[in-house]
């Protein structure tokens, strides 16, 4: 079976892992002992981003 590629890249899931305060565990014990909820609130956290982020982009585009 062929691995995903990954959507989003190791610098911003580190950036988010600092932001919800799961960047020790992730520097030390990798990104296997992240819990399930810390794993669904770094997702969360980068929709969020990213809607942010197109919302800027469109009202740019459109003014």
């Amino acid at each position: 079976m062929a691995r995903r590629r990954s959507v989003m890249s190791e610098d911003l899931k580190y950036e988010l892992a600092k932001e919800l305060g799961v960047a020790d565990t992730v520097a030390k014990k990798g990104w296997g002992e992240v819990s399930s909820r810390n794993c669904g609130n770094l997702v969360r956290l980068a929709i969020e981003k990213a809607e942010k982020a197109l919302a800027e982009q469109n009202g740019k585009t459109q003014s």
